[in-house]
């Protein structure tokens, strides 16, 4: 495997004004939050299993559900795909949405949740909002306007990835041991858990904007969809890091993701592909 030797493309300038479709994902976010937010940790609330097997609760479709009427109204040109009602319109220009990435801890009454929302213009995902409502916190950023999040009761703060430098002090986050075990990377797992100073399975959306934030310098999933990761793309790129899938590919659609500060990023992919081919 080979590393891309130059900065993704995806990290490209955008010759394009996003600042609407920005100040409306933000919007969307704000509609979402509060459809989200009225059943969250309710008794009775109403969980069904899909075809899958992963769970979906009322609040994800009605979340969608209030996500794709505003951008009917707004941006009736526009694609949309999202979890629960699949894809509409082949514009060049499409929304993907997340209504509640992290529906377990959702029907659980945990508030580590999150409703993702993205614009992707020609494949390339150029606007991003993260939103935890049931802790406060959203994150947002368009290509070349830079990565924010909200401060509890003061301005918008500008993130950015940390200047780490040294696998053996980095902090990394991955979903689960099972997750990795699944498709066969358990051992490159535990090998980089032996690298760096410090290894958590936090889980969904959340790690990558602590990424963003500069406080872990790497994320990686497997079995992760569209909707999964790209809103959380143009805010880790606005933040300075780097995203691609496993093997360095920039893709959203691979089934996997590896999110770094960039600075890094070439090492973990040589580390997690060091195999040992005399242990074959």
């Amino acid at each position: 495997m080979t590393s891309p030797a130059t900065a993704p493309a995806w990290s490209a300038p955008f010759d394009g004004d996003l600042s609407d479709d920005l100040a409306l994902a933000l919007r969307l976010a704000d509609a979402a939050d509060a459809v989200a937010m009225s059943r969250f940790d309710a008794a009775d609330l109403d969980v069904q299993v899909k075809a899958d097997a992963s769970p979906v609760t009322e609040a994800d479709l009605a979340t969608e559900q209030a996500i794709r009427g505003i951008l009917a109204q707004e941006r009736p040109q526009d694609g949309v795909f999202g979890e629960e009602f699949g894809a509409s319109g082949t514009s060049a220009r499409q929304w993907i949405i997340d209504p509640i990435d992290g529906t377990a801890n959702y029907l659980k009454g945990i508030p580590m949740w999150t409703t993702l929302i993205a614009l992707t213009i020609d494949g390339v995902p150029r606007v991003g909002v993260a939103s935890q409502p049931a802790i406060g916190r959203r994150w947002w950023a368009a290509s070349g306007a830079g990565a924010w999040t909200n401060v509890p009761g003061g301005e918008p703060r500008r993130i950015r990835v940390s200047s780490i430098s040294e696998v053996a002090e980095s902090s990394v986050s991955f979903q689960s041991i099972a997750q990795w075990d699944e498709v066969g990377r358990a051992e490159d797992l535990i090998r980089l858990s032996r690298a760096v100073w410090r290894d958590r399975g936090y889980g969904d959306a959340w790690p990558y904007m602590l990424l963003a934030e500069g406080r872990l310098e790497f994320v990686a999933e497997f079995g992760v969809k569209e909707y999964d990761v790209a809103a959380v793309v143009p805010i880790i790129h606005e933040a300075g890091g780097r995203f691609t899938d496993i093997d360095g590919t920039d893709s959203i659609g691979s089934l996997s993701s590896l999110a770094t500060n960039g600075r890094l990023h070439d090492a973990y992919l040589s580390l997690l592909n060091d195999h040992d081919e005399t242990a074959q």
